[in-house]
């Protein structure tokens, strides 16, 4: 069975306005890619909330973040011709459109739900799985690489769970 790579992203909000903070993902090889993203003068919705959730003030963005053309040039680079699949894909699509259309470029990969890699066993087993998997890793930060880690982790554990011989 193939292992997918996967994406997170963080965002400004969850609603109308929202933008992409930061993108990360994980491949199956253990390579992981995480950047802050620095706003474009058109995204200025904040939520509070959310911050409180990633952790990711505003001002950091724009002291540490990378302009959303290099964003969507390494994700390219990276992901050119790969499925790669996100655990919120009504959210991660459009913010994932909105970056690439602030850069003026087209995804080279295709974002898809990772709902579609699970049968009815994973499904039932999915959210125990996380949870165990979040203690045994430990990751202290709600961020998009460390995210992207524990969804793959999570489907490695699932499936091992339902069909220990598929390894």
């Amino acid at each position: 069975m193939i292992q997918p790579a996967i994406i997170d992203i963080e965002a400004s909000g969850f609603g109308k306005g929202s933008y992409p903070i930061e993108v990360g993902f994980y491949l199956p090889d253990g390579q992981a890619y995480c950047t802050l993203i620095t706003p474009e003068a058109a995204w200025s919705h904040w939520d509070d909330s959310a911050e409180q959730v990633h952790g990711i003030r505003r001002e950091l963005l724009f002291e540490k973040g990378s302009r959303a053309l290099d964003v969507c040039d390494d994700l390219n680079a990276k992901l050119r011709g790969q499925y790669v699949y996100c655990d919120a894909w009504a959210y991660d699509y459009v913010w994932l459109g909105k970056l690439f259309d602030a850069a003026e470029r087209v995804p080279l990969f295709q974002l898809k739900d990772i709902r579609d890699l699970l049968g009815d066993c994973e499904q039932k087993l999915w959210h125990a799985t996380r949870a165990a998997v979040e203690l045994r890793l430990q990751l202290r930060r709600h961020r998009a690489s460390s995210d992207a880690r524990m969804l793959f982790e999570t489907l490695l554990e699932a499936r091992k769970r339902c069909a220990p011989d598929w390894i």
